[in-house]
Formats: structure tokens, C-alpha cells, sequence
């Protein structure tokens, strides 16, 4: 058993769960601390996309009770099937646009420059989104969502597959924009997460079954329980933080980072590509 290959999968797994559900993009540093850890090769970025089943995990686990009340209320109430229904057509947009375009988005967008002014691009939206005179919310909760509202924040977290955008950043501060009380947004992307983040994982794993062997299962176990608690400690956290704080601290250091892609990648420390 390589402990140093172990070591390294739970560094991973902290970046993930740590970075998936904050407006700061996951994949941005996920390839920082990949490249510096050496873990680069294709079986590594299926790794990064595998322990996102641990952050999924964390959100299924602190949003139990809501997700069973669902499930379990489909065959008789309203309410329940419109919020699966929902979260089903928010999911739809990515799902068509991961199955059709996503091969030329890493292809041609999975660059330095691109993944630095998403970064900063983004901090800027997030600072004007928290300055601008904020009008009631028209929609305070999940269960006040129409279906518009689902397939307009789905459609936003179609912008979080642009490298450095941030999907949480998308659907939360998208949904914002879009009249979600900052409550709802955020509750809606962490159950968008669910569907979309799952289908990209098992989606991966298929795709690249080939290249994998049992001799991977303890780097994979390692990263998904670390990158599960992590993703607990930190939707927990974020839940609690949106309720009497804004994204500005989010804002500032997405530009910051931005600086630190642009300067690891003219420096060569990082290599910036798929």
C-alpha cells in the first residue's frame, strides 16, 4: 500500500469537499493541488470526479429529512412532486449540454487565461450582485420555485462548466439575481448538486472504466470519506453563514486566485490544460 498515494488522496478529498459547495470553483483548485501533488494522469482526473460522490453524500446526509419528506410524498402531495419535478428540470440543461459540448468546453476553455478570468470575472459579478440595491425576494423558499425559476437556474449552472466559473457560485448567486432569497438559492444548488454531480461522476467512471483496477479502490475509498466529511463540516458551516453574512469574502478571494492561476501558470509551476 502506497501511504504517500493514500496521503495525497485525502489532500484531495479536503480540497474537494471543501471548495464543491463554496462559490470559489472546486476544479480550479483541484487542478492547483493536483499539479502539485503530481497528480495529473488521466486516472487522476477521474479521481476528481469520483470523490464529488463523497461531497454528494454530505449534502444527502444533512438534507435527509427534507429529501425523504419528498420522496416519500410524491404519490400524494403536490408540493412534494413539484420540488422533485424542480429539481429534475434544473438538472436538464446540464445534462444536455454535458452530453453534447462538454468534450470542446475542456478542449478549448481549459487554459490559463480562461480559467483566471472566470475566476476574477466571477468575484467582480458576486461584489456587484451583494451592492446592488437587493429588492424583496420573490421566491423565499425551495417549495415557492416554479417550474421557470428551476430551468432558469438550471440553465445558469450550464456557465459553471466554463473552468474557474464555480457551479455553486453559478446556481447561488444566479439564483439571486433571478429573485431566490439567498436561503432558497443556496438550498437549491446543494439539491441541483445531487442529480447533476452524480450523473458526472458515474458518467466518468463508465467512460474510463478501462483504465481501472481494484488496485485504485483504497486512493478512491480515501478520497471519498475525507471529501465526505469535509463537505459536511463545510455545507453545515455554509448553511449557517448565508443566513446573517454575504459572498463578499467569496468575491475577493475568487480574484485573488484568479492572480494565482495566472502567476502559477507563467511561472510553469502548473500546467493549465486537459
Amino acid at each position: 500500500m502506497d501511504v504517500i498515494l493514500l496521503l495525497k488522496a485525502a489532500i484531495m478529498g479536503i480540497v474537494e469537499g471543501l471548495t464543491e459547495f463554496l462559490p470559489i470553483s472546486s476544479t480550479g483548485h483541484l487542478i492547483l493541488t493536483g499539479s502539485l501533488l503530481g497528480m495529473t494522469d488521466a486516472k487522476s482526473k477521474v479521481f476528481d470526479i469520483a470523490i464529488q460522490s463523497g461531497a454528494i453524500l454530505a449534502v444527502l446526509i444533512v438534507y435527509w429529512a427534507r429529501i425523504r419528506e419528498a420522496l416519500l410524498g410524491l404519490s400524494h402531495s403536490e408540493k412534494q412532486r413539484r420540488f422533485v419535478l424542480n429539481i429534475l428540470i434544473g438538472f436538464l440543461p446540464a445534462a444536455l449540454v454535458g452530453l453534447t459540448v462538454y468534450k470542446l468546453i475542456k478542449g478549448y476553455l481549459f487554459n490559463a487565461p480562461v480559467v483566471a478570468a472566470a475566476f476574477i470575472v466571477g468575484g467582480l459579478i458576486i461584489l456587484w450582485a451583494e451592492k446592488r440595491t437587493q429588492p424583496k425576494a420573490r421566491v423565499e423558499s425551495v417549495d415557492d420555485m416554479s417550474a421557470l425559476d428551476a430551468l432558469k437556474v438550471g440553465l445558469v449552472q450550464c456557465l459553471g462548466m466554463i473552468p474557474g466559473t464555480s457551479r455553486s457560485g453559478s446556481t447561488i448567486i444566479g439564483g439571486m439575481l433571478l429573485g431566490l432569497s439567498r436561503k432558497a438559492a443556496t438550498d437549491f444548488s446543494f439539491f441541483l448538486a445531487i442529480p447533476t454531480l452524480v450523473a458526472a461522476g458515474v458518467y466518468s467512471l463508465w467512460k474510463e472504466r478501462n483504465a481501472l483496477s481494484m488496485a485504485d479502490l483504497p486512493m478512491f475509498m480515501v478520497g471519498f470519506i475525507v471529501s465526505f466529511l469535509a463537505a459536511w463540516v463545510c455545507v453545515r458551516w455554509l448553511l449557517r453563514y448565508v443566513s446573517s453574512h454575504t459572498f463578499v469574502p467569496f468575491a475577493w478571494y475568487r480574484i485573488a486566485f484568479g492572480l494565482v492561476v495566472l502567476a502559477t501558470a507563467w511561472s510553469g509551476v502548473v500546467v493549465w490544460a486537459d
